[in-house]
């Protein structure tokens, strides 16, 4: 993990809303949400650049938001 301030920020962001969109998922025992806010968790820990990290998790929540009851 880069220990860049936007890199830091992007991963407290979409950390905090992996572990919303987590505890979602686990409350109504859908599949989904789980493994999107596990991966929303994860992955800023192995992304090198910020804007990497902000795309990949913007793809994420649009993912969430479009298919989450699916």
């Amino acid at each position: 993990m880069s220990f860049e301030p936007y890199n830091l920020l992007a991963g407290l962001v979409f950390g905090t809303l992996g572990w919303g969109a987590w505890r979602y998922g686990r409350s109504l025992d859908r599949t989904k949400p789980v493994i999107i806010g596990l991966v929303m968790m994860i992955y800023p820990y192995f992304t090198p650049w910020a804007w990497l990290t902000w795309s990949i998790g913007t793809l994420l929540m649009m993912v969430l938001w479009f298919h989450h009851d699916a």
